[in-house]
């Protein structure tokens, strides 16, 4: 018998993040207590309205928190219209639902409210930049012990960036709150460029396991074509990165991912914004700052053919 997994996902919809969205409603493992939105691949306002339109989509309702406009600090970065459409869902038109309204609580209260409710069964999945998380943990620092674990799409240790040579696009649009998140010692599984930019789901087998799904699968589809356009014409890749999706895997799948634990700091300022620098456990520093907590599992290693299997499986399911 399966172990069933309470989740948030804080999200910036996005077609990778459709695509862990739609993952996470149709695994039975999965028990989705609500969706939390964020800038990022498009603006909170779009992510809100497209997470509704993704709700009407699932087998079940679930609420939809609105969170956070703006990085803590630093100024907002242009949305990445190239790579997810104007839109976030390729430029597609979407019927989005008339009747669908935000829970009136901020993204931030929202979590502090789910985890306060159960406490020790909550992993919390952010999939877009992490201001939301900052601003719960400033509204209830208790959460970080509450809280089961906290699994982020985000960062890169052994492989470059993909906004810059340092940096990975979720850490680089708001490096204070990924700073203060990555330093609450609380448990954190960050899933990275390592593994993500290992996962490619070749596009042709992505139309395959939607074929007969009209409803989910016939609109995966079509955001997918897109998002498969960006990689091929700026990587040269026959399909797309799975980011969100393998982040959601990894909660279900654990044993696909190899981890290494230790620290993780970001880099605030300068040419490395955005950098996730990471201290290996058991690695002893001659800086001090290093070493003060072991609290992150950084994925390494993937089986990419078992993460893109467990993907294609479910959405197969969809209706």
């Amino acid at each position: 018998m399966s172990t069933k997994h309470t989740m948030i996902i804080d999200t910036d919809p996005g077609v990778d993040d459709a695509l862990a969205l739609m993952l996470a409603a149709y695994s039975p493992e999965i028990e989705l207590l609500g969706l939390t939105t964020i800038f990022g691949n498009v603006s909170v306002e779009q992510a809100t309205k497209n997470a509704g339109f993704l709700v009407s989509l699932m087998p079940k309702s679930v609420p939809v928190a609105q969170g956070a406009a703006t990085p803590l600090v630093n100024d907002l970065h242009p949305y990445p219209d190239f790579v997810h459409g104007k839109n976030g869902f390729g430029d597609i038109a979407v019927a989005y639902p008339a009747d669908f309204k935000p829970d009136p609580r901020s993204a931030a209260q929202f979590i502090v409210d789910q985890i306060n409710a159960r406490p020790g069964e909550v992993t919390l999945v952010p999939v877009g930049p992490l201001t939301n998380i900052a601003l719960a943990l400033h509204l209830d620092p208790s959460i970080k012990t509450k809280v089961k674990q906290v699994v982020i799409m985000g960062g890169a240790v052994y492989r470059g960036g993909n906004v810059s040579p340092a940096a990975e696009a979720n850490i680089w649009n708001d490096v204070h709150a990924a700073q203060v998140v990555f330093a609450a010692d609380w448990p954190i599984v960050m899933v990275g460029l390592d593994v993500t930019h290992q996962t490619v789901m070749p596009e042709a087998r992505m139309n395959a396991a939607c074929a007969n799904s009209p409803k989910v699968g016939a609109f995966l589809a079509k955001i997918c074509e897109f998002y498969a356009n960006f990689y091929r014409n700026t990587a040269g890749f026959d399909g797309f990165c799975v980011h969100d999706p393998a982040t959601v895997v990894q909660v279900l799948r654990p044993d696909l991912f190899g981890t290494q634990r230790g620290q993780i700091e970001v880099v605030t300022e300068g040419l490395a914004l955005g950098k996730t620098l990471f201290g290996p456990a058991g690695f002893m520093y001659a800086e001090p700052g290093w070493g003060k907590r072991t609290n992150v599992e950084v994925c390494t290693t993937v089986d990419s053919e078992g993460v893109l299997k467990f993907i294609e499986d479910v959405i197969k399911t969809a209706p």
